[in-house]
């Protein structure tokens, strides 16, 4: 979102930045555009979502904005009545297939509340776009709704460190379920590096727990939340990086997330599930180690291949090095200023 807001201020957009304060938020670093964040009464479950909807709706109202711009399923309701009330444009931006989560897909009172909510709004958003081919189609399917694709590249920066400068394997981004910890902190039991997990999520305690289960408190660090221009220099130094899903619910296989592309940026090698979107883009540019499956000996085999095979490690290491000239946000922001513009 940040790197949207820049795009959008520096091409002559006045920009908001709503969010919701949580336990432990640093303060705001200083941005180009403006940020809001709502403070509510409960972190997690029903209230949560219930109360931050509420005042987030009432904050809208009396925002005037041109636009109303809904990030993921959990922010629709309030940005679609706000938008509906003031007789504005609104847009959709689906990060993920929101109602496919293994955290929602496997609760069935959960999943059909979400999902009621996907299907009452989801048509209402004629504008819109997505990060990959897979929900787009999903999206249009069941709501035949014609989304861009703007997927969440990094911008281009100066390499100031090399892959493999610290021998740690790096895994970044939300702690959630559904992100195969229940085999990665096991398998580290097999690995000659240590691991650094940089996030936080509905899986953090679990992983925690599982780390003191396994003995494995002296190689593998929590390091919980960590400011992006902090993470920035913790991934070029990364040996390897891990991007890990299971297959329970289509948001998990279909899914492209942003590590996959800031492992690419930071020039470093990455053992990645062998799912139909990042296979797509790893038969282009080989930049990553595939596995077939996230059991701790498949995920334990690919991390000793890498540390023990310097030839594939330097090959892979010099292809992301290559690959970052194109992947990158600079490439990328041109389809979002398109989009505003026809808007």
């Amino acid at each position: 979102m940040q790197r949207i807001c820049t795009s959008l201020v520096q091409n002559g957009y006045d920009v908001t930045l709503v969010g919701r304060t949580m336990a432990g938020s640093p303060k705001l670093a200083l941005q180009p555009f403006k940020q809001k964040r709502l403070n509510p009464l409960f972190q997690t479950g029903i209230a949560f979502y219930f109360i931050y909807n509420v005042r987030l709706f009432f904050y809208l109202l009396f925002k005037s904005a041109d636009i109303y711009y809904a990030v993921d399923l959990d922010t629709i309701l309030p940005n679609y009545f706000a938008a509906v009330l003031k007789g504005k444009s609104r847009v959709y931006d689906a990060h993920e297939l929101f109602t496919e989560q293994k955290e929602i897909v496997t609760r069935p009172f959960i999943h059909r509340c979400w999902l009621f909510i996907e299907q009452f709004a989801v048509p209402k958003f004629r504008n819109g776009y997505t990060v990959n081919i897979f929900i787009k189609e999903e999206l249009k399917r069941r709501y035949n709704v014609d989304y861009g694709i703007i997927r969440n590249l990094p911008a281009l920066y100066t390499l100031q460190h090399q892959a493999g400068d610290e021998k740690f394997i790096l895994y970044q981004g939300a702690v959630n379920e559904g992100r195969s910890f229940e085999t990665l902190i096991p398998a580290m039991q097999r690995v000659n590096a240590p691991l650094k997990i940089c996030g936080k999520g509905n899986f953090f305690e679990q992983t925690k727990q599982l780390i003191d289960t396994y003995g494995l408190a002296n190689k593998i660090e929590l390091a919980g939340f960590i400011l992006p221009s902090a993470l920035k220099n913790i991934t070029q130094r990364a040996f390897a990086g891990l991007t890990l899903f299971e297959k329970t619910g289509l948001n998990q296989y279909y899914s492209l997330s942003n590590r996959f592309f800031d492992y690419i940026m930071a020039g470093v090698p990455q053992v990645c599930v062998n799912y139909p979107e990042y296979k797509a883009i790893n038969d282009i540019y080989q930049v990553a180690l595939m596995i077939d499956d996230t059991d701790e000996r498949t995920i334990a085999a690919a991390l000793n291949k890498l540390l023990d095979d310097s030839s594939l490690y330097e090959q892979l290491k010099k292809n992301c090095v290559i690959a970052r000239e194109q992947l990158n946000w600079q490439q990328e922001e041109k389809k979002l200023l398109s989009f505003y513009k026809q808007l």
